[in-house]
């Protein structure tokens, strides 16, 4: 799939973010051409990249090498709550993408050292931008939530007394 430039079409209704500021209509008209030039999921590079980037501990690993190279217990101890073996699982697939690079020092017992890669640096502007909007618009969304699980549990709690 090639890499298509954003464009803004005037025709594409579009609304207003949290902020105010109108988003790129762009990512819909790469959407549409993409659809266009036939759908593969193989080579779609936003879905490879969100499964990658878009689960639940490679952000935390990454934001938590943005600072500095990290051995492995560094890591554990600034994310508490991922296992021991997610840590490592999750590690060796940002290896594997060229993200994260291990260090090996040949101490005894070895010492190894996760760092982020140049890509893995590139990947801060962006995953930044998300952080950001993540942190703006959290109170929205816990809030969006209350109002739909009230919806739906009183509609759920209807339906099963068969009224």
């Amino acid at each position: 799939m090639s890499r298509l430039p954003l464009s803004n079409p005037p025709d594409l209704p579009s609304a207003p973010s949290a902020s105010g500021a109108m988003p790129d209509a762009g990512v819909a008209s790469r959407f549409g051409e993409w659809q266009e030039q036939g759908f593969d999921a193989v080579r779609c590079p936003v879905r490879n990249v969100l499964d990658v980037i878009g689960d639940k501990w490679s952000t935390l690993i990454l934001m938590s090498l943005a600072s500095k190279a990290r051995r492995f217990s560094d890591m554990h101890r600034v994310i508490p709550d991922i296992s021991k073996r997610m840590l490592t699982q999750t590690l060796r697939t940002l290896e594997r993408e060229g993200l994260v690079t291990r260090h090996v020092f040949p101490t005894k017992p070895p010492s190894v050292e996760y760092r982020l890669s140049p890509l893995g640096r590139s990947v801060l502007v962006p995953l930044g931008g998300l952080i950001e909007w993540a942190e703006a618009s959290f109170d929205e969304i816990v809030a969006s939530r209350r109002r739909f699980d009230v919806t739906e549990v009183g509609l759920s709690a209807v339906q099963a007394s068969g009224s």
